[in-house]
């Protein structure tokens, strides 16, 4: 049986890109809000307007900025599988989008501290739950590279909030200089909520809801490629799906199932750990209090809020990179090496803290900003995008909004701790709270490397097979061959035979089994 046509050289078509491009709309709205925060604090005005550097709880007012916006992550986005199973995956990023327009407008024009602080968590759980509707568009052979694309609009949204706060550090307005970055972060949701209605549903949902035709539709547009004219791969790949559904929907799906089921419980556990072990990285602290650390590095205002703006800058060019080279490598393995490269930067970076801190060595400093440069090497290449397409294949189609809800959760649950405790930390243990992130990240980079499954190039309906699952795979794209208008299913025929053989010579299937 020779493989389907197309299977082994798909091409991406203009399709995919614009879903891709249009939906990354979200992640420029995520990367904008989530990042806002780091120029936020910089600015001279907000400190002032809300008091916070003569406040007796100024640094924990500052910290809890932070910690509830990660807060607010956790709980938006375990709450959007409620959306999204029940009323599709286009609602979900609907109401992520709404979400982030009303909390970006009461941020702006927030009034006192506290007003501020609860807004900050509604903004988080808006963030979070649009970076967790990730849709299933996009076609296997490509899928981490196409998904690579949310990675980088994910880091134009920070990018664009870097140059923003620091060209609003220069406009002399007295005491709303702060107010208009935090307006703008209503931009991107607003645009993408325009644009909803052309974006398809999820096939994967359609058909889960028998809604075939409209499945069928948008599964040939996506797979269209001119090596394939008669959409072979797409007819293949909707019937897979169907099959798969069909044996999806006599499973648990509930969160108590995902945890009771030994196969299922292994996918959460490998979803959190994946999410908690990049996030040991550190790269939120770096990036929400890059001017923090710079002022620790003893730079100028001016250059606190430069150069967190040119990180982001040089993060985006290396993500641009990333989407050509992410499908060569097994997932693991580039995980895992993506997370030893970051904790190798931090190693540098707080030797030269711990031995140059405070001094006036000015090659010790520049050393120290440009470690924190490295350090987007082994981020932006191997880990920005990769965990999200990661976290989309390890679960099935019945559990995957719920499965890549509590990835996503992990990442808000881990930075809750990382950036509440990151302004007290600096204070008090200064160097030393860089071993936070390089002892657990260093053991969690081995791990994955050696002891977590590679699911690049399987279709999402075969991942079953990694974990012991193989009786809940309908069949497997290599035994599907479409001739025609027909569709040889040489796993169903297979099953027969051996059904009929059982038949034959009077077995049981339970003297089968044993």
């Amino acid at each position: 049986m020779s493989p389907l046509p197309g299977v082994r050289r798909q091409r991406v078509n203009a399709f995919n890109v614009f879903i891709l491009c249009f939906v990354g709309l979200g992640s420029m709205s995520y990367g904008y809000t989530a990042s806002i925060i780091g120029t936020t604090l910089g600015q001279p005005s907000f400190i002032e307007y809300f008091q916070l550097a003569t406040r007796k709880n100024g640094t924990d007012l500052i910290s809890t900025t932070n910690g509830l916006f990660q807060a607010g992550g956790v709980i938006g986005t375990l709450l959007l599988p409620i959306v999204s199973d029940k009323y599709g995956r286009k609602w979900g990023i609907a109401v992520s989008a709404i979400l982030a327009i009303i909390s970006g407008a009461v941020l702006a024009g927030s009034t006192n501290i506290v007003e501020f602080i609860v807004f900050r968590f509604v903004a988080g759980a808006s963030a979070f739950m649009v970076l967790a509707a990730v849709p299933e568009v996009v076609p296997v052979k490509m899928r981490a590279g196409l998904v690579d694309i949310h990675a980088v609009l994910l880091i134009l949204g920070y990018t664009v909030q870097g140059w923003v706060g620091f060209g609003f550090y220069f406009w002399k307005s007295g005491a709303n200089t702060w107010r208009p970055p935090l307006a703008l972060q209503c931009v991107w949701p607003l645009l993408l909520l325009c644009g909803l209605y052309w974006i398809p549903e999820s096939p994967r949902w359609l058909i889960m809801n028998d809604r075939i035709d409209e499945a069928k539709l948008i599964l040939d547009k996506l797979h269209s490629d001119p090596s394939d004219p008669d959409n072979k791969y797409a007819r293949s790949e909707f019937y897979q799906i169907q099959k798969q559904i069909a044996i999806d929907k006599t499973l648990g799906s509930s969160w108590v199932h995902m945890f009771r089921k030994p196969s299922y419980r292994k996918r959460a556990l490998l979803a959190m750990g994946t999410t908690f072990f990049i996030q040991c990285s550190g790269v939120l602290v770096i990036n929400n209090y890059g001017p923090t650390l710079y002022k620790n590095l003893g730079f100028s205002p001016v250059k606190q809020l430069l150069y967190p703006a040119a990180w982001l800058t040089t993060a985006l060019g290396i993500n641009i990179m990333a989407i050509g080279v992410v499908d060569r490598f097994p997932r693991n393995k580039y995980i895992g090496c993506g997370i030893l490269g970051c904790m190798a930067t931090l190693i540098v970076e707080a030797a030269l803290v711990a031995s140059f801190v405070p001094s006036n060595n000015s090659a010790a400093l520049q050393a120290a900003v440009a470690m924190l440069y490295v350090f987007q090497i082994p981020y932006g290449f191997c880990l920005d995008g990769t965990q999200f397409s990661y976290l989309g294949e390890l679960f099935p189609t019945h559990l995957r909004a719920k499965g890549v809800s509590l990835g996503v959760a992990m990442i808000s649950l881990t930075n809750i701790v990382w950036l509440q405790a990151a302004p007290t930390a600096f204070v008090t243990i200064g160097w030393k709270f860089y071993l936070v992130f390089i002892i657990p990240g260093t053991m969690g980079g081995l791990i994955i490397y050696f002891f977590f499954p590679d699911t690049k190039g399987l279709p999402l309906e075969e991942v079953a097979a990694l974990f012991g699952d193989e009786d809940e795979i309908a069949v497997y794209q290599r035994e599907i061959d479409v001739n025609g208008n027909e569709i040889i299913d040489h796993h169903a025929v297979a099953k027969e035979k051996q059904q009929a053989y059982i038949e034959d010579i009077g077995v049981s299937e339970v003297d089968k089994n044993v």
